[in-house]
């Protein structure tokens, strides 16, 4: 009894319902890392942020108002002014302020508003944030084609090594078969006792891929959830299988016409020249510091000794400053924009170098693995009918089952063999679609 009721909370627990996988199709994953993962959701607050930084360059073009209000209780030393105020008095005489005046009372209230009517450079600086934020979209594009990449390579070898597992299981299948043949034979005294061994072995082997196939597919779930943000335990389902239209996408299959498109449609590419262009705005608006700057400004309010006396004030000016000389220091900035103009040119030209190289190199392995995959279902097909053709001499006792492990061994590393090559296919798809730049259009 004490025992039933130890052994109950176990059993109970073990009952418990496991919640239901997250049903995934690649589709989804696509569409959950372009998105939704912490690493986009950063591009994207970093472009929100370049925004930002246009808005504070426009505030310089933009009036400025500001209200105020102040109360003084004061005293100061006549002296202290550098005047020394005497007047004669009319029966004669003199008469000087004390040299202590006060304390008393001012009040003050102000409403103050600035304007710029001309300022070049500051038009400038607003061009150069603009380019500067188109540059941090186009970084934001950057990271959402990564962040697709790295998805879609991660559910492909997951549903990878859900292939393998399902090979694995038929393999162990055919194992299993051939034990009870082996052991059926032997005891109808046909077969000598290390066929069965032969067969328990090739079975314990069939059995022991199996462990390591369903072992690669938790690894392959765990990085899956990783690549999306998802907590690591999260069961999914993978609705997808290494079928050929797996990694698809809206991709040219000529090389002139795919080229044309990666150079349209790279983020990479566009980020670079959003950079060359922050730097020209930003040189161009250090020269137009040269230039002269006009501001009206003007404040209207009123003051008193109190607040019943207050009276109404006012002052408008207009205001224009002409740079002349700051130490060189412009001109060393200039030199600084036009270096990084420069460097910008040198990095994107190298960029369309390594982006027809992508291209290139993305289009051979297409090529590659699509071709593979022809041999591989050839290969496929004749170990299957290897094996078929060693079972029925062995079931006929014609020949042992060593001929029968044999041709089971070929047909494990021609199912394996197969699984690659259209692993293969895939991964060569979503490569091609990254060298595009259209990653994002995977399905």
């Amino acid at each position: 009894m004490l025992a039933w009721l130890v052994a109950a909370p176990l059993t109970l627990g073990a009952q418990a319902p496991s919640p239901a996988p997250l049903r995934l199709s690649f589709a989804d994953a696509v569409r959950l890392a372009s998105g939704e993962v912490p690493v986009v959701a950063l591009a994207t607050l970093r472009a929100s942020e370049a925004d930002a930084r246009v808005r504070q360059a426009r505030a310089a073009l933009l009036p400025s108002l500001s209200l105020g209000g102040s109360w003084v209780n004061r005293t100061f030393n006549s002296k202290s002014l550098g005047i020394d105020f005497s007047f004669p008095l009319p029966g004669g005489g003199t008469a000087t302020l004390p040299d202590l005046i006060g304390p008393f009372n001012l009040y003050d209230a102000r409403f103050s508003a600035t304007q710029t009517l001309f300022d070049w450079s500051s038009i400038r600086h607003v061009r150069a944030a603009g380019a500067q934020a188109d540059g941090s979209r186009a970084e934001r594009g950057v990271t959402v084609e990564a962040s697709v990449l790295t998805a879609a390579v991660a559910y492909v070898r997951a549903v990878r090594a859900q292939a393998v597992i399902g090979a694995r299981q038929a393999d162990s299948a055919i194992a299993a078969e051939l034990v009870g043949l082996a052991e059926a034979q032997r005891a109808a005294g046909v077969s000598p006792a290390i066929e069965v061994t032969r067969a328990r072995a090739q079975l314990a082997t069939a059995q022991g891929l199996l462990l390591v196939a369903k072992n690669q597919l938790d690894r392959g779930r765990i990085d899956v959830t990783r690549a999306l943000g998802l907590d690591p335990a999260t069961p999914l389902a993978f609705l997808d299988s290494l079928a050929p239209s797996l990694g698809a996408a809206d991709v040219p299959a000529q090389r002139d016409s795919g080229l044309a498109a990666a150079l349209a449609n790279r983020p990479e590419l566009r980020a670079e020249q959003a950079r060359a262009a922050a730097a020209r705005q930003t040189g161009s608006a250090i020269r137009a510091e040269r230039l002269p700057k006009l501001q009206v400004a003007a404040d209207y309010g009123v003051n008193g000794r109190t607040v019943p006396q207050a009276i109404a004030t006012r002052d408008i000016a207009l205001q224009v400053s002409v740079p002349i000389l700051d130490g060189f220091r412009r001109e060393a900035r200039l030199d600084e924009q036009n270096a990084v103009v420069r460097e910008s040119q040198v990095r994107e030209a190298d960029l369309r170098r390594q982006i027809a190289a992508e291209v290139d190199a993305a289009l051979l392995d297409l090529g590659s693995a699509e071709a593979q995959e022809v041999v591989a279902r050839e290969q496929l097909r004749l170990a299957e009918s290897e094996l078929s053709q060693a079972r029925e001499r062995f079931k006929a006792g014609v020949a042992g089952n060593i001929d029968v492990i044999t041709a089971q061994a070929g047909l494990i590393r021609a199912r394996d063999t197969e699984i690659d090559a259209r692993f293969a296919a895939a991964t060569a798809r979503i490569s091609l679609a990254r060298a595009a730049g259209v990653a994002r259009t995977l399905h």
